[in-house]
């Protein structure tokens, strides 16, 4: 059943991120690469990277949000709805995009993979929190919180009527 929902989440993962450049709004281009980055951090928690799967999936919605906002706000067009291109130089971008695509697929199958050596970890997320941040974790655990409550603080804060509502 993993090996299924893994294949399904990789088909979607592609069909989404090519309708980033099919579609005909930004809009609709933004919730397509969102859904490819739901796809991808989906796949990442089926092989047990949950950490990374986590994370993977709360920035991209924060990001995607951000962006949809933004693109409302300050875009010519009402919510990025109307018709438009996404592709600029069209025959560069598909050369580019297939010469890139060639390289990275040849380097799959003609690169001497390394063997494993050793075990895998039993917590991997641990050992990639200390490999990453060292001794400093628990600070950059605190930090990201800190972080997190001052994005929530300066929502609050910017909404219409203020911190205070309508008490005024």
């Amino acid at each position: 059943m993993e090996v299924v929902a893994f294949w399904a989440l990789a088909v979607a993962a592609v069909a989404s991120g090519v309708a980033v450049f099919v579609v005909d709004s930004m809009a609709r281009a933004t919730f397509a690469l969102l859904v490819s980055f739901l796809c991808v951090g989906l796949e990442l928690l089926l092989i047990d990277l949950q950490y990374l799967g986590v994370l993977v999936v709360l920035m991209m919605i924060m990001e995607m949000l951000v962006m949809a906002v933004f693109m409302i706000m300050y875009m010519m067009n009402p919510a990025g709805l109307m018709p438009m291109t996404m592709v600029h130089n069209r025959r560069g971008a598909l050369a580019i995009a297939g010469g890139t695509f060639a390289v990275l697929a040849a380097g799959i199958f003609l690169v001497p993979w390394p063997e494993r050596r050793g075990v895998p970890p039993p917590d991997p997320t641990r050992a990639l929190g200390e490999a990453i941040m060292g001794p400093k974790m628990l600070v950059m655990m605190v930090i990201g919180a800190a972080i997190l409550a001052t994005m929530i603080a300066s929502v609050v804060l910017a909404t219409h009527r203020g911190r205070y509502g309508s008490a005024r």
